[in-house]
């Protein structure tokens, strides 16, 4: 099985092709960072036309990379939502394109069911169910990943992600763009302890995330200590929310067949080395895509293909781009996250 996939959800388009048996033939990337850099953060507009001009030229070179034609292909995965609704357009109206020209069956990917099942390309061994602490700049969740297409969701944000949060932090101490990297590069430097902030929901008992007010304390603190200890101490507090959701997630999952970390913040160190310290606590395994595969990217649409196609599950060409998708749409509302639970 060979599978083309496609990612423009944010600011990254990318374009891979992935082997059933979890060979990456080619992975073509390109980033956006020095188009946004002037404004801190992703301009959508700026984001949706970078990746009309790029998407193109990368099918073509992750072809040719692989040294296979569209017609080899034996399904196109894109990404079909959440994002920013106007680069999701861009690689969902690609992936349509190829499939319909090529005659190939179109996949329609989640991108978060894309980081959910990103772990399995790395590791052929972990099996469902599993725990997933799914951490990025617009979503933080934990889940049970029951099998593909199957996610039952214990916990999310009532408002911001543990990402969106690294992005402000780094913005407020002037850190640069992209925030999450350049908070971790700073707290390196700092005391994670010098700087009293909050833990949000720490031992309150409620399953779910809250980091609105660590970020509206880290803005009051801006000038009060030096910016790499509060970066440390920002980064530590987020640390230690992390790691108590995400116990109590366990407690609550006893069918949990390992820890496992997805999205842009599980690139983070100081995450992942206080996960793995809870999974050894709990005698799990722990899994953790490698760095490249942690943030956007069309691998992990590809892969997240090769499962969905393996077990029959394809999309006609009228198929819509979605800015929100939920994984567990059964899920109950929660207080305070409207859209984003």
């Amino acid at each position: 099985m060979l599978i083309l996939g496609l990612e423009s959800s944010c600011d990254e388009t990318a374009a891979a092709l992935v082997t059933g048996d979890r060979r990456v033939l080619a992975h073509r990337l390109l980033g956006q960072e020095a188009a946004h850099r002037p404004y801190g953060g992703v301009v959508p507009e700026i984001a949706a036309r970078a990746h009309v001009e790029a998407l193109g030229p990368l099918v073509t070179a992750a072809l040719d990379e692989a040294g296979v034609t569209l017609s080899e292909v034996d399904a196109v995965a894109a990404t079909a939502g959440p994002g920013l609704i106007g680069g999701v357009m861009v690689g969902l109206v690609m992936g349509k394109a190829l499939a319909h020209a090529a005659g190939k069956p179109l996949v329609a990917v989640n991108h978060l069911e894309g980081h959910a099942l990103s772990p399995r390309l790395a590791d052929p061994t972990l099996e469902f169910p599993y725990l997933l602490l799914l951490v990025s700049g617009g979503h933080c969740q934990l889940l049970l990943v029951e099998g593909v297409g199957r996610y039952r969701r214990l916990a999310t944000t009532i408002d911001d992600a543990a990402g969106e949060a690294f992005d402000k932090t780094a913005k407020l101490l002037g850190l640069g763009f992209p925030g999450g990297p350049a908070v971790e590069r700073a707290a390196l430097e700092g005391d994670p302890y010098s700087v009293p902030l909050p833990r949000p929901l720490l031992r309150s008992g409620e399953p779910h995330f809250s980091f609105a007010g660590l970020k509206a304390a880290v803005a009051r603190a801006v000038g009060s200590a030096t910016p790499e200890d509060l970066a440390a101490s920002f980064q530590q507090a987020v640390v230690d929310c992390l790691v108590d959701r995400t116990r109590l997630a366990l407690s609550r999952a006893p069918q949990a067949t390992a820890l496992v970390v997805a999205g842009g913040v599980a690139a983070n160190a100081a995450v992942r080395g206080a996960l793995e310290a809870l999974a050894s606590q709990h005698d799990l395994r722990f899994v953790a895509p490698p760095l490249w595969l942690c943030t956007d990217n069309a691998a992990m649409i590809a892969w997240a293909g090769a499962e969905r196609f393996a077990a029959g599950l394809t999309d006609p060409l009228d198929t819509m781009a979605r800015p929100r998708w939920p994984l567990d749409p059964e899920a109950e509302a929660v207080r305070g996250a409207g859209v984003k639970a």
